[in-house]
């Protein structure tokens, strides 16, 4: 069977590079549906872009090589393209946008952009070996026990990385990447809930608190929560995308700065209140008592110096924290690492030493920030592929 374009992952990528990259398109996927991790995502409600995506929201071996494809295809081209199809939607914070009624709304708009296009879809489809000839790519699939020979010009690899393995994934494009000679940068969890091997913390299990976490010099200023295991909460899953084993990270519980002098007013108004009952009004009184012992938390706050206060405050401020490792791939939301970009063009995504070789999405080394940037590097990084195969 010969076809001009085959897409290995009908996800956001995948699906996106096949609404523009031009006529007789086939999207293969393993999976019973496409878009399995669109359908699940933002708590079903899908977070599908971010108002102010930019490179800066990026983690890449190579920080440049991003800016071609989202200057091209910005968020504000797929949030046109979502009003185009009268899909709701509505900001939560920090610029993060959800559908109001399901993700399902995302995928069926992915799916109508296809039909437009006549790309074909293969779901339940494996594939089982991939060769070139120096001119064609010749690629063996399997669906419903049936084995189909392809002949394809352009080959687009956009299935993804390692991360939540139950959805399906598996790293087939680091091997595909090996296997035609391209670099691949070690990938590893990203966006990933942080573990401590004694457990210390399930005490506290399901309390949360608006903290600072920094990691590697990169702060983040969103929820903690505490989990069995160790923290999770948005700033912890952002602060994991720079951690690396055996390092700690920063918690700062008073991000905004203010409880020393909100200490002082109450020495002048609760004196006769224990310290712990006072802190319990600005810190979550489970995360004090926690506390306690470690920072010698014993009287009111009457008999509290502005010394004592400011040193205390010091220490809420800086607590040092040596994670033992994180969740895995199991739990996590995205992958760092990937097909290193050194060894594709940022304008079309395409591999520098194998043309019509493209990988795109989250299979790149380029890894956003929690809250829509990785669906809108899928949609960028699709648009740039399927455009160059278009004109091509």
């Amino acid at each position: 069977m010969k076809i001009e374009t085959l897409i290995i992952g009908a996800g956001a990528a995948g699906m996106m590079c096949a609404a523009h990259a031009g006529p007789d398109v086939l999207v293969v996927d393993h999976a019973k549906a496409p878009g399995e991790k669109i359908r699940i995502s933002g708590g079903g409600r899908c977070n599908f872009t971010n108002m102010h995506t930019s490179p800066q929201n990026f983690i890449s071996g190579n920080p440049h090589f991003c800016k071609s494809a989202l200057k091209r295809y910005t968020q504000w081209d797929f949030i046109s393209l979502v009003d185009d199809y009268g899909i709701p939607w509505h900001e939560k914070t920090l610029g993060q946008l959800f559908c109001d009624v399901s993700a399902k709304d995302i995928i069926a708009m992915l799916r109508a952009e296809m039909d437009k296009a006549k790309a074909q879809l293969w779901l339940q489809t494996s594939v089982e070996s991939i060769s070139h000839d120096g001119e064609r790519f010749a690629v063996s699939v399997s669906k419903e026990g049936r084995t189909t020979q392809l002949d394809v010009k352009n080959l687009v690899v956009a299935c993804g990385g390692k991360s939540i393995p139950k959805m399906g994934a598996t790293g087939i494009g680091y091997q595909i990447a090996t296997q035609f000679g391209l670099p691949v940068i070690t990938p590893h969890p990203g966006l990933v809930p942080l573990t401590f091997s004694d457990e210390k913390f399930k005490p506290l299990a399901g309390v949360a608190a608006p903290v600072r976490v920094t990691a590697n010099e990169t702060s983040f200023d969103e929820a903690l929560l505490f989990t069995h295991r160790g923290l999770s909460g948005p700033a912890v899953l952002q602060a994991s995308s720079y951690w690396h084993e055996g390092e700690g990270i920063t918690v700062n519980l008073d991000p905004s700065g203010t409880l020393m002098a909100a200490l002082q007013t109450h020495r002048q108004t609760d004196g006769r209140k224990a310290l712990t009952t006072v802190l319990g009004q600005h810190i979550p009184a489970r995360l004090v008592e926690h506390l306690r012992e470690e920072l010698t938390l014993d009287g009111n706050i009457a008999d509290q110096s502005d010394a004592a206060l400011s040193a205390l405050c010091e220490k809420l401020s800086s607590w040092e924290l040596r994670p033992a490792g994180s969740e895995g791939y199991r739990t996590a939301e995205v992958t760092l690492g990937g097909v290193d970009t050194d060894a594709l063009s940022s304008k079309t995504m395409e591999a520098k030493s194998m043309p019509g070789l493209y990988f795109i999405g989250e299979c790149v080394d380029v890894t956003g920030w929690l809250g829509g940037y990785n669906f809108q590097w899928a949609w960028s990084s699709g648009w740039a592929a399927g455009q160059a195969i278009a004109e091509r």
